[in-house]
């Protein structure tokens, strides 16, 4: 399967429309925040909370949408259709011959809180969640990005850590520590924290 990743300003054009929270997730994510490049992308991540996954079909409504269910595998997602939890990713392109260029990924939410897909006791207000960059793009905070890519982490998750470090006040640092107890219990990233 062929990635393309869409360029930033292409993915904020199709979102911008959106009346729901959404932000830029992944390492892109984490270069926003930081305000330069880390490392080559093979794709380009969007968060989306799974209760707005139908603005998803809004914003690239001639494109076509694939959930990963059961994940690892692609099914066409039907117009309308709710994803259920467990499948948490959509990959879109614009035609069918054409190469993917948009990873949408859904996230729980119960009222004005975020609930982790990973450990459910870890929450933040959706409010929260996210920065918006000096030209406006809205990106995944970088501690929540951090937290989603601490389970199983590859190299790629250790430059983006070792990117972002410098750039996570006390709070941000202190959220990622606390979450990662939550979660994993101990964790190599939680000495440099």
């Amino acid at each position: 399967m062929t990635w393309d990743p869409a360029p930033l300003s292409e993915v904020v054009a199709l979102f911008s429309a959106v009346r729901v929270p959404w932000w830029i997730a992944g390492g892109h994510a984490i270069e926003l925040a930081v305000g330069r490049p880390v490392r080559e992308h093979a794709d380009v991540d969007v968060l989306v909370l799974r209760r707005d996954q139908l603005a998803v079909q809004e914003a690239l409504r001639p494109w076509e949408w694939w959930a990963a269910d059961p994940p690892g595998t692609l099914r066409p997602w039907r117009a309308g259709e709710l994803l259920p939890e467990g499948v948490d990713d959509i990959w879109c392109r614009p035609a069918a011959a054409g190469p993917w260029r948009i990873q949408v990924m859904l996230d729980e939410a119960e009222g004005d809180e975020w609930v982790s897909r990973r450990n459910p006791a870890v929450r933040r207000a959706v409010t929260g969640l996210g920065d918006v960059s000096a030209d406006g793009i809205p990106y995944l905070a970088p501690e929540v990005q951090l937290f989603a890519k601490a389970r199983g982490t590859r190299p790629k998750d250790e430059r983006d850590f070792a990117a972002a470090l410098p750039v996570l006040g006390a709070s941000r640092r202190q959220w990622l520590a606390d979450a990662l107890r939550t979660a994993f219990g101990e964790h190599p990233w939680l000495a440099r924290l």
